[in-house]
């Protein structure tokens, strides 16, 4: 608590607003963000309806005062179902880019550091994944373990986690010969204290940029899985599945498939201007 109170006091803190009021984009990216948020986290008290609940008589019904998003093929009110959408996919992101960061990162540090036959088995391993598109061989894994909300966390992160051991493994590369390293082994500092105390925090800054990038993919990812009917099942309200439940009404019922596929674009941009601020920033106090 003291040291985030001494943070906001600091010229650090002072540059970051400033360039962070410089930049429309930026601010634009942390308003669709902590929109995002909070619609997932309000869910059950701004959705005006039960998001599964069906209502046969009042199905495709257009946008009006009483579903403002109109209906689906089921009765259900699009409007609720986009809200409790944004909880499912913000769970998904953020549940596999922790996955993600947290193994690519580890791979990436212990290759960078040790160098030699280590650093080759790792990377080629890495490479090995890389060589697929990440939405193919998402598809793959996923049709493997089964559809599900879990099973796609976990096929997504399957394939994100190189992204990341590679961006660690670059850095951890520029560090290693760094001289505080080679005091630290000269005091006598052991390999998993220098890599968590000394690489991994220099490491972090560029790793968090490409996270913040990453839960905009993530969400496309998943939506992507849902729409082909290998993610998140039906009923649940995921923004994917309501995208291709609707995709037999878009020439006539238009807003079955539209609003959801805007949250997705909403959410996915968000994520990508924060992403790019979070950057511009860094690098700024970093020539600094």
């Amino acid at each position: 608590m003291l040291r985030l109170k001494e943070y906001l006091q600091s010229e650090d803190f002072r540059i970051t607003l400033i360039l962070i009021k410089r930049s429309p984009l930026t601010i634009l990216g942390i308003i669709l963000v902590i929109f995002l948020f909070l619609v997932a986290i309000l869910a059950p008290v701004l959705a005006p309806y039960d998001p599964i609940k069906q209502d046969l008589k009042n199905r495709l019904k257009p946008p009006s005062w009483e579903h403002p998003f109109g209906t689906d093929q089921l009765g259900r009110d699009i409007l609720s179902r986009v809200i409790w959408g944004a909880r499912i996919s913000l769970l998904i992101a953020v549940i596999t880019v922790a996955i993600s960061f947290t193994v690519g990162t580890t791979i990436g540090i212990i290759s960078g550091y040790f160098g030699g036959k280590v650093d080759e088995v790792l990377m080629r391993i890495t490479d090995m994944f890389m060589a697929f598109p990440r939405l193919v061989l998402a598809l793959a894994v996923a049709a493997a373990l089964g559809p599900g909300l879990f099973n796609t966390m976990l096929a997504i992160a399957f394939v994100s986690w190189v992204y990341y051991a590679r961006l660690a493994r670059a850095s951890t590369l520029q560090i290693r010969e760094e001289v505080y390293i080679e005091a630290a082994k000269a005091i006598g500092a052991s390999n998993k204290r220098i890599l968590f105390l000394h690489v991994l925090p220099m490491v972090i800054t560029p790793v968090i940029v490409q996270a913040t990038l990453d839960m905009g993919g993530t969400i496309l990812t998943a939506a992507g899985l849902g729409f082909l009917g290998l993610g998140v099942q039906p009923p649940t309200p995921e923004w994917g599945v309501m995208v291709s439940e609707g995709r037999r009404f878009i020439t006539q019922e238009w807003w079955v498939s539209t609003f959801p596929g805007f949250a997705i674009l909403l959410a996915t941009l968000g994520f990508n201007l924060l992403g790019d601020g979070i950057n511009d920033i860094l690098n700024v106090r970093s020539r600094r």
